[in-house]
């Protein structure tokens, strides 16, 4: 039975019409031994002991499991039924994200392969298909690498308990798994690069499947429900770009650029045509908007725009790294508007693509930041690399992603400081990130010891109003301290001027709650902590050098009671109170 929690779209950007969402109840196991695959079990004939409720990881309370001990190798199992309209269609199977490493075996035959916790993968199975009515088995070992401190990991913990900034892990599948039918012949995927100052935006189209005369790409583009440009061209490769104007829109606020105050979206349908015949449609959406930095000044659409943001662990009560529903993650970002903050960096975690879906439907900036792991070496290097990429790939047409975080407090390159492979490991994410995407700035290590940055980053929990006026009152006094201890730019690469930003701060713990934990500081009552909360954020909005801020953070988590909001989603303020400081207008 599908769970209708999470029966949306999973991929509201590549939407087809044609697709089976695959949540729900599998047969479980695990394999604690590492005997699966000796004993056959991934030839889908021998029942596995457990179930457990897809999506959700067997340590979460929604799996119907919760179990937090380690159990590092992990198998599931059901059968798969295809639809009448499935019948004559290439057959693909999709993983959002399976922890850490997901082999897949359709009717005993490997289909896939993946590594990489926090990024999505498929597979072609029509050939491992069976033909008529005989039942298919689908089964998938994950194999995770708990104690691994080299492991691209994020906020999960290598010991038993969750303690300090680290939670409980995830193993196995964790987003949603589900299938869709397309023709031999098919789009494989889109890329959109907008340009507001010459209001064209760039259509790069890839098709996968066999090639022959007569193929075409039709695009449409409309603009709530209004027709704006359509464009029909021949496919005579695999990859075809296109420039496609939009005159139909200016500045003066009259405009269709998207921004979080205005997120105007342009619909886009692509059909593959075959002469007359259509072999593939496509649903997409994109946004026209420009992240940029002129003059020293972080600039959305060509405008100076402070950033305010809030540090999301995406971490929630029952789901742990998965939202429990579609509505939990529209109203995060729901709440956090009302809150008044601008923009959110989600923090050691790539999001699900709804959560992205709903910050461009909504309007809300997103720092795209990667799950690193905590400790160098040379396998640390590859698995990063590789998933880092896959992430930019997935995430790259998002309008609300303005930011890319590689790195985080030197995790993984904990010797930054002082070893010369560790500065060009980030030397090396930082260009590979903006060969990969020139449209948005990159930092190259959030927090301190940066390397080369295009934004000055600083992490600064210090509590008193008149430590932080000073320390803020002049690029020269900011890019001079050392709030934790570090500091902030590793030697080789002083500051050049680059928009200074703080990006953690706060982190002002408050119980409201039945929850136990730390903060980085404590407040007493309400009124304490609407004072402690302005104290941190005023000196930044009335500092002559700061473009942004990131306050820690939105909800409390497991042990750390330092939230806005609780960690089931209760706000400790009046929404409107936090709305009054983040704009400065709040009066003790």
């Amino acid at each position: 039975m599908v769970d209708q929690h999470r029966a949306e779209y999973p991929r509201p950007q590549f939407a087809r019409e044609s697709w089976i969402n695959l949540n729900g109840e599998w047969e479980f196991g695990f394999d604690d031994a590492g005997e699966g695959e000796r004993k056959g079990w991934h030839k889908g004939e021998t029942p596995l002991e457990r179930v457990i409720q897809v999506p959700f990881a067997f340590q979460s309370k929604l799996s119907g499991i919760g179990d937090p001990e380690f159990h590092d190798i992990v198998w599931y199992r059901r059968e798969l039924e295809l639809p009448e309209p499935f019948a004559g269609k290439r057959i693909r199977l999709h993983f959002g994200a399976v922890d850490y490493d997901a082999s897949v075996w359709v009717n005993g035959i490997l289909v896939a392969r993946h590594e990489g916790g926090h990024t999505p993968f498929s597979a072609d199975i029509t050939a491992a298909l069976h033909d008529g009515g005989e039942k298919n088995q689908l089964v998938v070992k994950a194999a995770d690498y708990s104690k691994d401190v080299t492991l691209p990991r994020g906020k999960q913990y290598w010991k038993s308990d969750s303690a300090s900034i680290f939670y409980t892990r995830t193993t196995g599948i964790w987003q949603t798994v589900w299938m869709e039918a397309v023709s031999e012949t098919s789009l494989g995927k889109v890329r959109f690069t907008p340009d507001i100052d010459s209001q064209t935006v760039e259509i790069r189209s890839w098709v996968e499947g066999p090639l022959r005369d007569g193929l075409t790409l039709q695009v449409d583009i409309s603009f709530q429900g209004e027709p704006v440009a359509s464009d029909t061209f021949s496919v005579r490769g695999a990859h075809e770009a296109r420039s496609i104007r939009l005159a139909d829109f200016n500045d003066h606020g009259l405009g269709r650029w998207w921004s979080p105050e205005r997120p105007n979206l342009y619909d886009v349908r692509f059909s593959l045509l075959d002469g007359e015949e259509v072999l593939d449609e496509v649903a997409s959406y994109f946004g026209m908007r420009k992240i940029s930095i002129e003059s020293g000044r972080l600039c959305l659409n060509n405008r100076p725009y402070f950033m305010k943001l809030v540090l999301d662990q995406g971490y929630f009560p029952d789901g742990n790294l998965t939202p429990p529903s579609d509505e939990a993650i529209r109203r995060d970002v729901e709440l956090t508007k009302e809150m008044g903050f601008n923009g959110a960096r989600k923090h050691q975690k790539l999001e699900d693509p709804r959560y992205l879906y709903w910050c461009d439907k909504l309007g809300l900036l997103v720092w795209g930041e990667a799950a690193n792991a905590y400790e160098y070496s040379e396998e640390y290097v590859r698995r990063f690399t590789q998933e880092w990429q896959e992430s930019i790939e997935r995430d790259y047409n998002h309008p609300s992603v303005v930011v890319w975080v590689p790195l985080n407090e030197s995790w993984g390159v904990p010797n930054i400081a002082v070893d010369k492979r560790q500065q060009e490991h980030a030397q090396a994410m930082y260009h590979l990130t903006r060969s990969l995407d020139a449209t948005r700035p990159v930092i190259s290590n959030d927090g301190w010891e940066m390397v080369s940055t295009d934004l000055f980053n600083i992490h600064d929990y210090e509590w008193r109003r008149e430590v932080l006026e000073k320390r803020y009152s002049t690029a020269e006094n900011a890019v001079s301290a050392s709030p934790a201890g570090r500091v902030l730019a590793v030697d080789g690469f002083p500051y050049r001027g680059q928009p200074i930003l703080v990006t953690e701060f706060g982190g002002i713990a408050y119980k409201k709650s039945d929850w136990e934990g730390w903060g980085y500081s404590g407040a007493e009552n309400d009124e304490d902590f609407a004072a402690r909360l302005n104290a941190v954020i005023s000196p930044l909005l009335l500092s002559g050098c700061v473009q942004g801020y990131c306050y820690t953070q939105l909800t409390d988590v497991e042990q750390e009671i330092n939230g806005l909001l609780t960690y089931d989603r209760q706000p400790k303020l009046p929404l409107e109170t936090i709305r009054t400081i983040n704009e400065g207008r709040w009066q003790e």
